[in-house]
């Protein structure tokens, strides 16, 4: 199994009053890591692909395993768990420098085309190109 893999330093503004990330902010990391994955690893980045199109996320769990703390740097995992004709179901994983689970879970992403005059959205297949690429992180 191939993982798409980024570290994170976990920073003040990602910290609440209690002095650990605020859990948005992890969302925000995944957004990154996805975001990233999407322009390294598939050759799709987001400032091109959404000219005429989009990946929105449309199903989301989580689990919070253990808290970050300001200071550490976080080692975020993203895998494919199943590639559908238009739509991914990934798996990821944030951990700690303890290899502690910090977070994990799921998230599925719509390959969508996006009319010209942006009202409006559909989902559509992935290429041949775009599966063989997304075929390298599949568990």
């Amino acid at each position: 199994m191939n993982y798409f893999t980024k570290e994170e330093k976990i920073r003040f503004q990602h910290i609440d009053y209690a002095g650990i990330v605020f859990y948005p902010r992890f969302l925000e990391m995944l957004n990154a890591l996805v975001e990233d994955w999407f322009e390294e690893a598939l050759e799709r980045p987001f400032q091109q692909m959404h000219e005429t199109h989009g990946i929105p996320t449309v199903d989301l769990k989580i689990q919070f395993k253990n808290p970050a703390r300001l200071g550490e740097t976080l080692i975020k995992h993203l895998w494919v768990k199943e590639l559908r004709n238009s739509s991914i179901l990934c798996g990821f994983r944030f951990e700690n420098a303890q290899q502690k689970t910090v977070l994990e879970g799921e998230v599925t992403l719509v390959n969508v085309k996006i009319a010209e005059d942006r009202h409006s959205i559909s989902s559509e297949a992935f290429n041949e190109t775009m599966k063989s690429k997304i075929e390298l992180y599949l568990l």
